[in-house]
């Protein structure tokens, strides 16, 4: 018997393929027998470091017509709404802030769908503190306390640090899945393959219970 092995999914609240795997990968992950780490994190850092001002979905406008017919189709196929935001790509710095906190007591999964429901199932601003506030109240969440706490200085380094580890591990785009032997892939599309593999490095190593 093995240890369950596990699968860190870096993710970016602005990011459209992003919310197709935060919608699925809990579920699958599950199925799979292995343990998720959710790590929400900034994409604008990256871009900035790769010479763009913005996503490169934005900045050029046949790649943006396809990755919106894409998330059409794959939303579809999901079964899931979706909606192109009125602004793109949206600012989720105050969501991923929030988000951080809720990984030790265990509610970033239901913040982060209803985040991503919000922006791409409901073409809501999730900019808007309105918003972030709703949601986590209908979470059964003291969402004042937590809104106050996302904006602490020691929250707001926790985030850079978040982003400095992007940067040394080569993150370029989201979601980005690592495996425990540092393994990486990209792309909501490689979700399966990522589980496959900690499953399968999991096997290789024989980590005892």
């Amino acid at each position: 018997m093995i240890r369950q092995p596990n699968l860190e999914f870096w993710y970016e609240f602005a990011s459209t393929y992003s919310y197709l795997a935060a919608m699925r990968v809990e579920k699958a992950a599950a199925e799979a027998g292995v343990v998720l780490l959710w790590r929400p994190f900034l994409l604008g850092p990256v871009f900035k470091a790769q010479g763009l001002e913005t996503s490169p979905f934005a900045r050029y406008p046949d790649k943006g017509r396809y990755m919106w017919r894409d998330m059409e189709r794959e939303a579809a196929r999901l079964g899931l709404p979706f909606y192109r935001p009125k602004t793109f790509p949206q600012n989720g710095l105050t969501a991923a802030r929030i988000a951080l906190l809720g990984i030790e007591p265990g509610w970033t999964p239901a913040f982060t769908k209803a985040v991503y429901t919000a922006e791409f199932g409901e073409c809501r601003d999730i900019a808007d503190p309105a918003v972030l506030t709703g949601i986590l109240t209908e979470l059964g969440l003291a969402a004042e306390a937590i809104l106050a706490e996302a904006q602490t200085d020691a929250n707001k380094m926790r985030l850079r640090r978040m982003g400095d580890e992007v940067q040394s591990r080569g993150i370029f785009g989201a979601p980005t899945f690592f495996t425990e032997d540092g393994e990486m892939f990209w792309g909501n599309d490689r979700l399966e393959q990522a589980l496959d593999w900690a499953v399968a490095q999991a096997r290789r190593s024989d980590w005892p219970v």
